[in-house]
């Protein structure tokens, strides 16, 4: 009944096949095309569809029970996950607080930040720091830390307006600086801005340690994310690592932040943390952080279905699929085979300007130059537009407008932790394909081979 009338908005009136099934990197329409999920959805699916392991301990959680208020009840699942999430994340993350959403993961990290300082009577830090561009959710607390025009404009006049420092995207830069120097320079910003607004006033700095939609995968210079840790230690600020899309295992590594050995105050998990089989997020920090919350009084937060033993038991047989089946190890092995391919595209396409990422978590920019990456033509519309012809050829990809929100086209290709070295070919023969077909459409040169 593909023609029957919907009672369904979400954010367009773009048309899409009904979903029949989900088979591993594959997602098949009622049509019987075939998909490949080239972005794990919204880089959520990171073991893939339909995983029968996850699914059966799902319906184990069923036949017992499907809700258990916290307040009424301990359940095994939340104390389950709680433990191995612990176990998987860097020492000195000790305690587990969990939600249904990324938004949700977000705005309680800051309000367990706020009611920390508050129990070391620093009323006066109410302020979080965070970069532009940026995304961190869309409720109206998560949004006020977003830098992303056209989501955050229209409801500005209704948010606080928190303080912005410029995201290191130091492939954009023409200078004589050093990767390095770039780093330090980009988190010296922060420590500008926490001077200019008052070092008693500012709470918390918050980032993503691999960017996501609003960056594309943005990776900053290695020198720049113990700089930071050094300038949050200066002056007391907690900081807040934002790990809703990097987390989980996507970057090769638990938590991105281990690739360069640092570790935040507090880390917000969702998207792959439950893979897409039930609505789950987190929020880990430090015991030096919950146990004064908890003495002068308790956590003044929370969700109806925060701790829910099927979302919780899914995302303890997601975790455990992560471990036995090695899926973080082959999101690095895969991670560095499908960035050759994607490098391998500039040879083709001039107006790729650059490739970026970690591990399955990886993106391509489109430039009008590259000497001076100069953004498209926004009328040309690319971000949509290469979407649209890649979906039409059977695969799916992720796109956002890089600068800001308002100019610059990127694509997010971060495909599920199972993938193969040849599936990795059948989608790059996909995105080649739809590539072609832009370039011819908008009269861009493609490089053809000898």
């Amino acid at each position: 009944m593909t023609d029957a009338p919907s009672y369904l908005f979400y954010q367009s009136r773009n048309p899409r096949p009904f979903l029949d099934r989900g088979e591993g990197i594959y997602l098949f329409d009622e049509a019987g095309k075939r998909y490949i999920d080239g972005s794990s959805g919204a880089m959520v699916s990171n073991i893939g569809h339909s995983n029968p392991r996850v699914l059966a301990k799902m319906k184990a959680q069923m036949d017992r029970a499907t809700f258990g208020y916290r307040l009424h009840f301990r359940t095994h699942p939340s104390e389950d996950l709680a433990a191995m999430t612990v176990r998987m994340t860097p020492e000195g993350l000790d305690r587990v607080f969990f939600v249904s959403g990324g938004s949700e993961a977000v705005e309680s990290a800051v309000k367990l930040a706020r009611q920390y300082a508050l129990t070391q009577g620093q009323a006066a830090r109410h302020k979080v720091i965070s970069r532009f561009p940026s995304y961190h959710g869309c409720t109206f607390g998560a949004l006020d830390l977003t830098g992303y025009a056209p989501l955050r404009d229209p409801f500005a006049p209704m948010l606080e307006g928190m303080p912005k420092i410029a995201a290191p995207m130091t492939y954009l830069d023409r200078d004589n600086l050093t990767e390095e120097q770039r780093g330090l320079k980009y988190a010296d910003l922060l420590r500008d801005k926490i001077l200019a607004e008052g070092p008693d006033t500012v709470l918390a700095f918050l980032m993503e340690p691999v960017g996501g939609a609003s960056t594309g995968a943005l990776v900053a210079p290695d020198s720049y994310y113990s700089r930071v840790r050094e300038i949050c230690d200066e002056f007391g600020v907690l900081l807040i690592h934002d790990e809703v899309m990097s987390g989980a295992g996507r970057t090769g590594r638990f938590l991105a932040s281990e690739h360069w050995g640092v570790t935040p105050d507090i880390v917000a998990l969702s998207k792959g943390f439950g893979a897409g089989y039930a609505p789950l997020g987190a929020i880990v920090a430090g015991a030096q952080l919950v146990e004064p919350v908890l003495d002068a009084g308790g956590f003044l937060h929370g969700f109806t279905y925060a701790g829910n033993p099927l979302a919780c038991s899914a995302g303890l047989a997601v975790l455990e699929e992560l471990e036995e089946q090695d899926l973080i190890g082959n999101a690095a092995r895969m991670g560095n085979v499908l960035m050759g391919e994607l490098r391998a595209l500039m040879d083709r396409y001039p107006f790729i300007g650059d490739v970026r990422g970690k591990g399955l978590l990886t993106a391509f920019e489109f430039v009008a130059n590259r000497a001076t990456m100069a953004p498209l033509d926004p009328a040309l519309n690319a971000h949509d537009r290469l979407v649209e012809l890649a979906y039409q050829r059977g695969l799916i990809i992720y796109s956002r407008r890089t600068r800001g929100g308002t100019s610059g086209d990127h694509f997010l290709v971060a495909p599920p932790f199972i993938i193969t070295r040849p599936q990795i070919g059948e989608m790059m023969t996909i995105l080649r394909d739809a590539l072609d077909a832009f370039a011819q459409e908008v009269g861009l040169p493609v490089e053809r081979a000898a």
